[in-house]
């Protein structure tokens, strides 16, 4: 069983599946107040995006990393992550007419800006 889970775990679809319903779902919590096509529109367009940006995320972080040096090498990879992350999201919210936008991005860019964050940290620490 452990052998099961351990596949799982580094899967890459698993992940993207996990984003899609994780943050998808807490879209349409926080479009809840709306019509529920607009709901199911926000939870749609965030579960793509979750989805999207957690296949990319990692590999982004990397190259970013190996692109700075000094204290920069902590500090530019997970900047440039949150702010283009909240680029797209803004951007295909606003063009899919999510009604709650802030609320809807808040916890998908926390939650990808603390892995980009501990991400980079762990691939930094070792070089100089």
């Amino acid at each position: 069983m452990s052998g099961l889970v351990a596949r799982l775990g580094r899967s890459s679809a698993v992940h993207v599946a996990f984003a899609f319903v994780a943050m998808g779902s807490w879209a349409l919590f926080a479009n809840r107040a709306y019509p529920l096509p607009r709901m199911l529109l926000a939870g749609l367009v965030q579960g793509a995006l979750s989805g999207c940006l957690t296949l990319f995320l990692k590999r982004v972080v990397e190259r970013l990393s190996a692109a700075f040096s000094g204290p920069l090498r902590l500090v530019a990879p997970p900047v440039i992550a949150l702010l283009g992350s909240a680029t797209l999201l803004v951007t295909f919210h606003m063009l899919s007419g999510t009604p709650e936008i802030l609320k809807t991005i808040t916890v998908p860019l926390l939650v990808s800006t603390t892995y980009a964050a501990l991400y980079n940290y762990s691939i930094s620490k070792g070089r100089s």
